[in-house]
């Protein structure tokens, strides 16, 4: 499987290199204003407003309910990812990680 990541053009990117070398991806940048070239985080923005519509004011917001909502979504299957949920993704690829660590290692 190929692995990319597409971004917007902000200043949180600028190693982005490093991030791609490190981790043997592709990085794209989304041109301005096509919101449609990074489908998945638009997605993820439609079903965070399913909590905290745009625009809300997160001030009256606890830590603790933005982490629960944050492990409401990370458990939430997803059709981009083959119906796995995020969490479930993310643990796999720390699995892989850990054995490539552990090759490495002998």
């Amino acid at each position: 499987m190929r692995k990319t990541m597409t971004y917007d053009r902000g200043s949180e990117m600028a190693r982005h290199r490093d991030l791609a070398a490190t981790n043997g991806i592709q990085v794209y940048f989304a041109d301005p204003h096509s919101a449609w070239q990074r489908g998945s985080n638009e997605n993820a923005n439609g079903l965070i407003r399913e909590y905290l519509p745009k625009g809300s004011d997160l001030s009256g917001t606890s830590q603790h309910e933005l982490n629960a909502i944050a492990n409401r979504l990370n458990k939430r299957p997803r059709r981009n990812l083959g119906y796995q949920t995020p969490g479930e993704i993310f643990a796999k690829l720390l699995a892989d990680e850990q054995i490539k660590y552990t090759f490495t290692q002998c």
